[in-house]
């Protein structure tokens, strides 16, 4: 009893610390002239609004010139109208091949002078199409800790393999599915009687703090090799 009532205690002190990596504040990633950013969302929109918030408080110098969302009753896009932000319904299921709908997606964005494109919560599998159109400008955020838990249901999979810490990954955008350069990871310790629910609010908090600052650092490494 006394073992577990230490554990237990341990457990509610560090529930809310994480590691990020690398630890960088907003100060450390300001950026000399404005992103234009073009975001992709297919449900809530929560990262997308973490995002905008970051560039209204003026964390992050960037501009939201569109949202494409490709669920019709998506509520990112309700998030989009309240700051005033162009949408755009890209139903994918009126497309037979992946690289149609990609097409229709890249010329969208150019359409709207985006550089960057933003995967925030875009559940479906994007092609060469839409990653060469933005090389090196193409970021998704992932709730797992990288390499590990890749796909659908990256939650219920740490929680399944019995992990002690999961976490988030933002990462730039490769062919396979949740791969590519890694850009910003904040890890989240596990407790001993998380449900799929409380886990994912608890790594959701991390992905909207590292979001926004892993875009400000994927545009400020992108200048770095034009120098």
């Amino acid at each position: 009893m006394i073992i577990q009532a230490i554990s237990d205690r341990v457990n509610a002190c560090f529930a809310d610390r994480v590691l990020i990596s690398p630890n960088l504040s907003s100060s450390q990633l300001k950026l000399d002239q404005p992103l234009s950013l073009g975001i992709m969302a297919s449900g809530s929109g929560t990262n997308f609004e973490a995002v905008a918030s970051a560039i209204a408080d003026g964390q992050l110098n960037a501009e939201i010139k569109v949202l494409i969302y490709n669920n019709p009753d998506a509520q990112v896009r309700s998030r989009a109208e309240k700051y005033n932000i162009p949408t755009i319904l890209i139903n994918h299921r009126e497309y037979q091949k992946r690289e149609d709908l990609d097409e229709v997606i890249v010329t969208t964005f150019q359409e709207y002078g985006v550089r960057w494109v933003i995967m925030a919560g875009w559940m479906r599998v994007v092609t060469q199409v839409l990653i060469d159109a933005f090389p090196n400008r193409l970021i998704n955020i992932h709730p797992s800790l990288l390499p590990s838990f890749k796909g659908i249901r990256a939650i219920e999979q740490a929680l399944a393999a019995k992990v002690k810490i999961t976490g988030c990954t933002v990462h730039l955008v490769s062919l396979e599915v949740d791969s590519g350069l890694i850009l910003m990871q904040a890890a989240v310790p596990i407790l001993p009687d998380d449900t799929p629910e409380t886990l994912h609010c608890r790594v959701q908090v991390q992905e909207h703090n590292i979001l926004p600052k892993a875009i400000a650092l994927a545009a400020m490494k992108e200048m770095k090799k034009l120098e």
